[in-house]
């Protein structure tokens, strides 16, 4: 079992996470797209997407730091272990609670409005509950165990796991001998990342980064008067027809 979830799962969804990516942009170009439902309703979402999408910063950095950078690293630069755990905590804890409210508003919107309910596929409620569990195991384990709990050190299990995985050493008994709750995170995870290239998500590689770098669109004033017109070809023939009409 543990060879099963925590080697041929990773692998597995990582295959899928590339190969689907590359299928949707094949054969679904047009469809490489948010979808978006704006012109729908726009009062909700002009609260929800902000707290939701700042929110996926903040916890998709704050999992990147802790799952890649090894803390002999973060000790080295002379970051100690206890003030690590500390601002991640509170840094994770402000983003998972910005993260929450920002998609229980989008959920609730979904649902909630007709139009915006009618335009909702299959595949965008399969993404609502597995981004809703996911945001729910993350907040159990922030909060519930390292914040008001015991706490856990990921750093010395998962992350070692984690990086390993990508080194094609994955030390499966690093997780094996941690807690259910980041057990579960993790294979969600995954699977979240198999899911990934069939939903909406795929609009995150569109990204419209070019915008911070193009150039400037020019505006200059037109110098003399606007050209006139051609006239439109009904114009011409009704300008025909009335000098036949008039013997010219």
């Amino acid at each position: 079992m543990n060879v099963l979830l925590w080697i041929v799962l990773p692998y597995t969804c990582l295959a899928v996470f590339v190969a689907g990516h590359i299928w949707r942009w094949r054969r679904d170009q047009f469809g490489w797209t948010t979808h978006t439902s704006q012109l729908l309703e726009n009062r909700l979402l002009r609260l929800a997407s902000p707290l939701f999408h700042l929110g996926a910063f903040g916890v998709i950095g704050g999992h990147a730091v802790g799952l890649l950078v090894p803390e002999p690293l973060t000790t080295a630069i002379g970051i100690s272990e206890h003030t690590y755990h500390v601002v991640s905590i509170a840094a994770g804890t402000v983003a998972g609670v910005m993260l929450s409210a920002g998609l229980a508003l989008l959920i609730a919107r979904r649902f909630v409005n007709g139009r915006v309910r009618r335009k909702t596929t299959t595949m965008d409620k399969v993404l609502y509950g597995f981004l809703a569990a996911m945001v729910v195991l993350g907040m159990v384990a922030t909060i519930g165990r390292n914040l008001l709990g015991g706490g856990y050190d990921y750093r010395e299990t998962i992350a070692v796991w984690f990086r390993g995985i990508f080194w094609f050493r994955p030390h499966t008994e690093l997780m094996a001998g941690a807690p259910l709750v980041y057990q579960l995170h993790a294979v969600g995870g995954f699977l979240l990342l198999a899911l990934w290239p069939f939903t909406r998500l795929v609009h995150v590689w569109s990204a419209p980064l070019a915008y911070l770098w193009r150039p400037y669109v020019v505006y200059r004033t037109r110098r003399g008067p606007a050209p006139t017109p051609p006239p439109a070809p009904d114009s011409v023939r009704d300008t025909a027809r009335r000098r036949v009409s008039s013997g010219r």
